[in-house]
């Protein structure tokens, strides 16, 4: 009679770990916010072509203080930017052109261009995506100026 007992035992333990197992976990698609999808920058300067070497992503959580610009830089390979928090005015050197994006926008940088970001009144938190190859740098100073980061 134990060994009936423990076997029913078991059998209800078993039926009970599959009954739960089985509602603990449910299959779906996710929901997915398309931020940014581009061929150019936002400056309206086209990507050109990837290299033939293996790709390296590269992310970084870059925080600017309020009132601050950083250097003139370049990037050798694309990436796309994120606002975390605050406020990014982004400058091209060669044309003047700049445009502000806020919190929750994302944005494309340009590619072998000098620019340079800018926070506002308050810090800037911006989540960078960069599409490079292993052995390239994420951003380039310019002549004369500090790294970026």
């Amino acid at each position: 009679m134990p060994r009936l007992r423990h076997a029913v035992a078991a059998c209800l333990s078993l039926a009970m770990t599959a009954s739960v197992a089985g509602h603990a976990q449910t299959v779906a698609s996710g929901h997915r916010d398309i931020l940014l999808q581009t061929d150019h920058a936002w400056n309206d300067m086209a990507y050109g072509n990837y290299p033939t070497t293996r790709p390296e992503l590269t992310m970084i959580r870059l925080t600017i203080p309020a009132h601050t610009a950083l250097p003139w830089h370049t990037h050798p390979v694309p990436n796309a930017g994120y606002v975390l928090e605050g406020q990014l005015t982004i400058h091209d050197r060669e044309t003047g052109k700049s445009r502000t994006f806020h919190q929750g926008e994302a944005f494309a940088e340009s590619v072998n261009d000098t620019h340079r970001g800018e926070s506002g009144d308050t810090r800037t938190v911006v989540l960078l995506t960069y599409a490079g190859t292993p052995g390239t740098p994420t951003s380039i100073p310019a002549r004369g100026e500090k790294p970026e980061y």
